[in-house]
C-alpha cells in the first residue's frame, strides 16, 4: 500500500508539472508557421499576465510586426495602431499605441536578451510597457536589466527569422507581416 502511495505522489507531480508547463506556452501562428514561446511568470508575472489576457481576447491577432530590424530585432503588439482590421488601424502610428489597460512597472531580471527571447517594448520610460513586444533576432546585451524580458522561443524560431525585414536604420516596414493568432497549447 506505501509503495502504491509513493508511486501515486510520484506520477501526480509529474502530471502537475506537465499541466504548469503546459500553461506556460503559448503559440505564435505566423503565415510561414507557429512559433512556440515559453512564458517566465517566475521572473516577470505582471508582463506574463498581460500578454496572455491580450492574447486570450484575440487583441494580438491580425496585429502587424511593424519594426523590424535583421539581425536585432521583430517588434509587434500595438493593438490599437497596428491591428489591420480594427477600427483604428494606421499603419504610419503602429508602434505608438497599447492597449487601453495601464502601462506595466518595470520587471529587469537577469534574463539576457539571447536568439529568441521575448520582452516588452517600451519608451523611454522604464514602466511604460502595456501590449508591446519584441523578440530577439540575435543578442543584444545592451538591453539587459533595461527591457522586461518575460519569454523565449522554443521551437519555430526559422519561422521568426522569415518575418519581413524593415528599414535597415528606422525598421519600419512597408506592407508588414502579422500575427495570425496568439493562444496557450
Amino acid at each position: 500500500m506505501k509503495k502504491f502511495i509513493y508511486l501515486f505522489i510520484f506520477f501526480f507531480s509529474l502530471l502537475n508539472t506537465h499541466l504548469i508547463a503546459k500553461e506556460s506556452i503559448m503559440i505564435l501562428k505566423l503565415k510561414y508557421g507557429n512559433v512556440e514561446i515559453e512564458l517566465y511568470s517566475e521572473k516577470a508575472p505582471g508582463h506574463v499576465k498581460r500578454f496572455k489576457e491580450l492574447a486570450e481576447q484575440g487583441k494580438y491577432d491580425n496585429v502587424v510586426f511593424h519594426r523590424v530590424i535583421d539581425g536585432f530585432m521583430a517588434q509587434t503588439g500595438d493593438i490599437k495602431f497596428g491591428k489591420v482590421d480594427g477600427p483604428d488601424f494606421n499603419l504610419d502610428l503602429a508602434g505608438t499605441g497599447g492597449s487601453d489597460l495601464p502601462n506595466l512597472k518595470a520587471e529587469f531580471t537577469d534574463i539576457a536578451h539571447t536568439r529568441g527571447i521575448l520582452s516588452a517594448a517600451r519608451s523611454s520610460d522604464p514602466n511604460s510597457a502595456n501590449s508591446q513586444f519584441f523578440i530577439c533576432f540575435d543578442s543584444a546585451p545592451h538591453l539587459d536589466r533595461q527591457y522586461s524580458a518575460f519569454g523565449k522561443v522554443i521551437k519555430g524560431m526559422e519561422f521568426v527569422d522569415m518575418i519581413k525585414k524593415g528599414d535597415p536604420n528606422s525598421g519600419s516596414v512597408s506592407e508588414p507581416d502579422k500575427i495570425i493568432s496568439i493562444k496557450t497549447k
